[in-house]
């Protein structure tokens, strides 16, 4: 059993242990300098969901836009570098 509860940590649980609380004050430490808290990341990610389910069908409806102005410069692109590659 410890044996595979210290693969599954990769190292025993004491110092899984000490590694997590060493790098979670270094985290803390860093988005504290630049004001982030965890609440605003947690909203952030809740808000980029809700947005996504609300304008999923138009964002669906944008990648097709993409997909033909991206084909315009990609497909002559193709072309031409086939095209000069066959005469070598």
């Amino acid at each position: 059993m410890a044996d595979g509860l210290n693969r599954f940590l990769g190292d025993t649980p004491g110092r899984t242990i000490v590694k997590l609380i060493v790098v979670s004050l270094i985290v803390g430490f860093v988005m504290s300098i630049f004001g982030l808290d965890p609440m605003d990341l947690l909203d952030g990610i809740r808000f980029f969901i809700i947005d996504l389910w609300y304008t999923g069908f138009d964002a669906l409806g944008r990648v097709g836009q993409y997909l033909l102005i991206g084909a315009t410069i990609v497909i002559p692109a193709f072309i031409l570098l086939r095209l000069f590659a066959s005469r070598n």
